[in-house]
């Protein structure tokens, strides 16, 4: 049995900009704040992992497979890994440049949207994948999502399946992947939106989000833990479908990598023997703290603040 967790994914900047609304086509309008940090969904997601302490109780063992530019944000990917506690395994390009993300958020309510730009990370291939094969193979748990080419996402998919490692994936964004790609997942987590662009109807009620979870494990999931905002999260496997209240921690200022948090978190507690159940509500613990807090990666809680709003 491997340890800790190893995450494929991408690397971005976060450039956030505050405002009332976004503006029209042709219009300007002034913000009320803005800030760079670190991004990218596998990326947030190997931070979330690691700051929640995964690695079965010891010093955190989480590896994030990816590619940057060698440039300023890139360089910010590296500072950012030292200060998490997360093992790097990536390929730096000379002829691509760094990834980065346009953040819209609203000032009063914390909703955002997003444009992403892989950049260095757009281009990683199965090849990139095979190379970091021990990396996977050794970790418990491996975890990817879909800013990378799915064909990427599945080659990691079926060396992980098929070295015994527990496979988490992420289908977000919202973008066409192999139908091969269920069958290889322990767990999958959408969000509401992605749910229903993967089943084809609306996550009105808890309801519905059960009929969606059925549709997901006849295609041949594990388990799907679909994740529905303050609404909490979904758990639904073969023989247990439970619906998690969301956790809140406090004031809910900016959502952007709530997901990241939620998924990081879970991968975490799984790495270090949680039950399922306990480790969505360890990750719905990581999410609550995340959206209190401005920024994505910067916003990841530690073990400990998670730990003390579990015991809360």
């Amino acid at each position: 049995m491997g340890k800790g967790v190893s995450i494929l994914g991408i690397f971005v900047a976060d450039t956030a900009y505050l405002a009332a609304r976004l503006p029209v086509v042709g219009e300007t309008i002034t913000g009320s704040g803005f800030s760079v940090g670190p991004g990218g969904k596998g990326s947030n997601q190997a931070v979330a992992a690691a700051r929640a302490g995964a690695g079965a109780g010891e010093a955190a063992n989480v590896s994030f497979i990816s590619k940057i530019g060698r440039d300023t944000f890139g360089d910010l990917a590296l500072k950012t890994y030292a200060h998490a506690g997360v093992l790097p395994k990536l390929t730096v390009m000379d002829n691509q440049p760094t990834g980065a993300a346009f953040i819209y958020v609203n000032d009063k309510t914390g909703d955002n949207a997003i444009i992403v730009y892989p950049g260095a990370a757009g281009t990683i291939t199965i090849e990139d994948v095979e190379a970091a094969r021990q990396t996977i193979e050794t970790s418990a748990i491996f975890v990817t999502q879909l800013e990378q080419p799915a064909e990427a996402a599945h080659h990691g998919l079926m060396i992980a399946r098929k070295a015994g490692v527990t496979t988490i994936f992420n289908p977000a964004p919202a973008e066409p992947f192999p139908e091969a790609i269920y069958p290889l997942c322990d767990y999958i987590i959408p969000n509401e939106t992605e749910a229903a662009a993967l089943v084809g109807f609306p996550l009105d009620t808890i309801d519905d989000a059960k009929r969606a979870g059925d549709v997901l494990l006849e295609r041949g999931v594990g388990t799907a833990i679909i994740t529905l905002g303050s609404r909490g999260v979904l758990f639904h496997s073969p023989d247990c479908s439970v619906a998690v209240p969301a956790i809140a921690a406090g004031p809910v200022i900016d959502t952007t990598g709530a997901g990241d948090a939620f998924v990081g978190g879970f991968a975490a507690a799984l790495a270090d023997g949680f039950t399922p159940l306990d480790a969505v509500r360890f990750g719905c613990a990581t999410a609550g703290i995340a959206v209190t807090r401005r920024g994505t990666a910067p916003a990841m809680p530690e073990r400990s603040e998670i730990e003390a709003l579990l015991r809360r």
